[in-house]
């Protein structure tokens, strides 16, 4: 079999202008989006104040996967990042399946956050059609990723700069009133009210991962980002020593000082509970202002998504699996046709708005999730084929990252995964995961097997 030189060849071409600051914005303007700003409301829906080991399960995931990425991606920078790593290290099927699989369910998170955007309007336009926003922003965002790699990093830098201040902003007015001015109402006893810390038992917490795996999504840009880093090995590594940790700052302490704010089962689904917590302190102004900081999030993870969607469509058109024309760069080296085709979960979430306006949001992350999930399981069974495999193929060179705990903790990785994609089928909310996902992969395959067995039927005399 060929060296991964070969894949990195075929995938240049693409401007190396990100620097260490901005992919670590990007990772965190992807993983700071809906998931924290809405979906935490489903979460604690779910498992009530015991959301908040939900979420520790999830960057404990996050944090294995990072360690993975970073150890191949430092080995291998490129665009295609795992999906590339699947193709060479298992197979060209599993690279195949890995990044369409992966780029259908980002596409759709695309929609699920301009969705959001849709809601987030609503607070102050409530007379217009949510579906209106959606297709004003979804044109600005295409065209920022249609102008240049550079313009994209700077406007995913100064977004999720917002973010930053803002969640830290929220955590010290928080923290304040829980811990200095404790109004009536306000307080950790907040825990313990509607049922207690497991008010849905251990199930409810562990559906709660769900949401929480769902949220994080995004971290894995910046693998994908890699390929257009300045330089990417010390990007990659310096990004994901600091991307993890602050993540799980951001959400478990503002998760902590929100449900110390708001009693748990007040955390609806109409509108974020970020938002709730200002209401409900009254604070003048603050409610508009953090839901312009919401919304800003949203945007922030759809410029992000749009972007590794379209870099992993570019991918696969260069590796012979996608129209060559998707490949195609322009003059400031963006895949004009990859972005064009990764709108289309914009479309689907205009169309869902116009149809089942009050559905919308959960559809599509219901919907979303599967490719997701897959994708990151694959991570950990790569890293299983990929570190015995290179360290055969370079003796006496060491890996220049690597991953701790090898292979203990890449299998422990692999299996919760496992078990947070076998949960779905088991929830109301998110049953139709894999009964879309499933199939959806099996299309894939066939797909995949007709194409070789007719290329190759084609070329046999």
């Amino acid at each position: 079999m060929a060296n991964f030189d070969s894949i990195q060849q075929r995938e240049t071409g693409l401007q190396q202008h990100l620097n260490s600051a901005q992919m670590t914005m990007i990772a965190i303007g992807g993983a700071i989006g809906t998931g924290l700003f809405m979906g935490s409301a489903f979460a604690i829906g779910f498992a009530g104040p015991s959301v908040l080991i939900s979420y520790a399960i999830g960057a404990f995931i996050g944090l294995l996967l990072m360690g993975c990425l970073a150890e191949m991606t430092v080995a291998h920078p490129t665009s295609g990042s795992f999906g590339a790593y699947a193709e060479h290290y298992i197979s060209p099927l599993a690279g195949f399946v890995v990044r369409y699989a992966y780029w259908g369910a980002v596409v759709l998170a695309v929609g699920m956050e301009v969705t959001a955007v849709g809601k987030y309007m609503a607070y102050w336009f409530p007379a217009v059609d949510p579906w209106i926003w959606v297709a004003l922003f979804s044109v600005l965002l295409a065209a920022v990723n249609a102008t240049s790699v550079k313009a994209f990093g700077q406007v995913e830098y100064w977004f999720s700069m917002v973010k930053v201040i803002a969640i830290v902003a929220f955590i010290l007015i928080a923290a304040y009133v829980v811990f200095g001015t404790r109004p009536k109402g306000v307080g950790f006893d907040n825990y313990w009210v509607d049922g207690g810390f497991f008010p849905n038992g251990w199930w409810g917490t562990w559906v709660g991962v769900i949401v929480a795996i769902f949220s994080y999504l995004s971290l894995e840009s910046i693998a994908i980002a890699a390929g257009e880093a300045q330089n990417p090995k010390q990007a990659v590594t310096r990004a994901f020593r600091t991307t993890v940790l602050r993540l799980v700052l951001f959400y478990l302490l503002s998760l902590a000082l929100m449900l110390a704010v708001v009693p748990w089962s007040h955390a609806g689904t109409d509108k974020s509970p970020f938002v709730k917590v200002m209401e409900i302190l009254q604070i003048p102004g603050a409610a508009a202002a953090l839901n312009f900081v919401v919304l800003l999030a949203s945007l922030s993870a759809m410029n992000s998504q749009l972007y590794v969607t379209s870099r992993m469509m570019f991918s696969l058109s260069r590796g012979g699996y996608a129209p060559k024309g998707l490949s195609r760069l322009s003059k400031n080296g963006v895949p004009l046709g990859a972005i064009a085709v990764s709108c289309l979960g914009m479309a689907v979430a205009m169309v869902l708005n116009v149809l089942k306006p009050e559905q919308s949001l959960e559809l599509m992350m219901s919907i979303a999730m599967f490719g997701a999930m897959f994708a990151w399981f694959m991570v950990f069974v790569t890293h299983l084929f990929f570190r015995p495999r290179w360290l055969r193929e370079h003796p006496g060179q060491k890996l220049e990252f690597r991953m701790w705990g090898f292979p203990v903790l890449t299998l422990v990785g692999a299996l919760l995964m496992a078990g947070v994609i076998v949960t779905t089928l088991f929830t109301q909310e998110f049953h139709t995961t894999m009964l879309v996902g499933v199939p959806f992969l099996m299309v894939l395959v066939l797909v995949l097997v007709y194409a070789l067995w007719y290329r190759k039927k084609k070329v046999t005399p």
